[in-house]
């Protein structure tokens, strides 16, 4: 079992650096979890690629189709982004150190990580990735 943030989850879609390990890895796994919050944010990854002309409105559907599908096959695990994970996660940033770089959404994936008992994340967030020993977690990236 693993914990990815969205930009590991864009991977397993979208075709990029690092794309085949990811779907390896991930395929490999008994179960997959997410934030909740990676559902918008991937689907924001692929209209990004639709607005950025890097996909067809064709290409877009076929991708939104194929997560869908996935989601309801049960391949993704979703844990939930409640206010519990939301006041954890404002709270961070009264102990975080200065000198941390930690976007909201990164804040986001890593609590929910910690709350549920994560060691690792799964990301391809460089931001994140240095922020994630911050909160305790080890950053993986395959590649």
């Amino acid at each position: 079992m693993v914990f990815c943030d969205t930009s590991t989850l864009a991977k397993y879609y979208v075709p990029e650096q690092d794309s085949a390990a990811v779907r390896a890895r991930l395929d490999a796994e008994d179960r997959v979890v997410l934030s909740e919050l990676a559902r918008a944010e991937l689907m924001g990854v692929f209209h990004r690629r639709l607005r950025e002309q890097k996909w067809t409105r064709s290409e877009f559907h076929a991708a939104f189709r194929q997560f869908n599908r996935d989601d309801l096959g049960g391949y993704w695990s979703w844990a939930p982004l409640d206010s519990v994970i939301v006041e954890q996660a404002a709270k961070t940033y009264a102990t975080l150190p200065a000198v941390v770089f930690l976007r909201t959404a990164d804040c986001l994936h890593l609590v929910t990580a910690v709350f549920h008992g994560f060691a690792e994340i799964h990301t391809h967030d460089a931001h994140q990735t240095k922020a994630a020993s911050a909160l305790g977690l080890i950053p993986v990236t395959l590649a």
